[in-house]
């Protein structure tokens, strides 16, 4: 049996239970802390570290009696992070002191910051971090520690969307406790992107519930994507990139003209993500975005969600753009007139859908567009 002392996401007990797979009710857990050592945000992530620091006491839970599936639960979900194992002596509230482990981070692997605060992360990263331990855990025994964590960006950016779908109002038409029903859920596929099934039935329009059906859905996360618009030129930036998906469709021209558009970060907005990938994609600065909609692309096979704008600015003002090369982006851009766009629209020379959605919105609300910028 292993006893391991805890001092930060894993404090939520919420988390240590996906995590284990287990009640809290059965752990041994009790309060300790761990002189001269303090607990400190790190830069550009959503957990903390711990540090040697003097005059410091890093308060945490300890765990006493752990099995050794417990332990490899635990090495699995902290070994993605570079976290390892390290004894060290804690103090209980009673003045005893006591071995145990705690996983330390690699020296100098993260920058830290400022003393990091368990329930302000658990009010603004709690619900986000148990959606993501579910997919993460859910890969135990089939990937390795490392080959999960090359995919926690994404991870987290699906569950960020997750989040963000069950935050929307329900079916006022369907009770989904009673008109789904899932007998099945296997997370299929873990990458960049993601694959799930469920064998489930739903409610058919006579009231009868459907056969159990295998379904599956490429899960994606929430994407802002924004047409750039000049309104006093009346001109579009369209941009233009191998699209990977398309061509592995069969797609003799994977190389797409589309509006700019990005994954939203967790903790980011739509808007915020539409100006951000404004700038990265062609340098472009918004100085508006008008909302277009707020739809599924592909509602029977992606789980995709995306937000679409069309951004408002001076395209002749634009810095160098390009995307980002560590991201695997390779783009171009080109400025056409709103006539030379709608042209390829009627034509049927663009193959982007959000494009083709973008555009038509743009044609009935051109008009009011142009003399409030003019």
């Amino acid at each position: 049996m292993t006893d391991l002392f805890f001092y930060g996401t894993l404090r939520y007990t919420a988390l240590l239970e996906l995590v284990l797979g287990r009640s809290g009710k059965a752990l041994d857990l009790s309060q300790a802390s761990l002189a001269g050592h303090g607990i400190f945000a790190v830069k550009g992530q959503i957990f903390p570290a711990i540090e040697e620091r003097q005059g410091h006491i890093a308060q945490g839970v300890l765990v006493r009696g752990l099995s050794q599936d417990d332990v490899d639960a635990l090495n699995f979900y902290e070994g993605g992070f570079d976290y390892d194992l390290k004894d060290v002596v804690v103090q209980t509230p009673d003045g005893h002191n006591v071995t145990t482990q705690v996983y330390f981070p690699e020296p100098g692997l993260w920058q830290t910051q400022e003393l990091w605060d368990l329930q302000g992360w658990i009010a603004k990263w709690g619900a986000l971090t148990l959606r993501a331990a579910q997919e993460v855990m859910a890969y135990q025994g089939r990937m390795t520690a490392a080959e999960v964590a090359k995919c926690f960006p994404s991870i987290r950016t699906r569950a960020g969307a997750w989040l963000d779908a069950q935050a929307r109002s329900g079916d006022p038409e369907h009770d989904l406790s009673k008109d789904v029903v899932v007998h099945k859920h296997t997370r299929a596929h873990l990458n960049f992107f993601a694959m799930e099934e469920m064998d489930l039935q739903y409610r058919r329009y006579d009231g009868s519930l459907s056969p159990v059906i295998n379904r599956g859905a490429a899960l994606v996360g929430r994407a802002a994507v924004v047409l750039p618009y000049d309104p006093v030129r009346d001109e579009v930036l369209l941009i233009e990139q191998f699209r990977a998906a398309t061509y592995i469709a069969g797609e003799p021209r994977p190389w797409m003209w589309e509006p700019i558009a990005g994954l939203i970060d967790p903790g980011e907005t739509a808007a915020q993500a539409a100006h951000r990938e404004a700038m990265e994609e062609a340098g472009v600065t918004l100085l508006a975005l008008e909302p277009v909609a707020q739809v599924y692309p592909s509602s029977g096979a992606s789980g995709e969600f995306i937000h679409i704008f069309v951004g408002i600015g001076d395209l002749t003002a634009r810095a160098a753009g390009g995307g980002i090369a560590a991201e695997g982006e390779d783009i171009r851009s080109k400025i056409i007139g709103f006539d030379e766009l709608m042209a390829g629209i009627d034509g049927q020379a663009y193959l982007d859908m959000p494009l083709v959605t973008a555009a038509l919105w743009l044609a009935r609300h051109r008009e009011r567009l142009r003399p409030v910028c003019s």
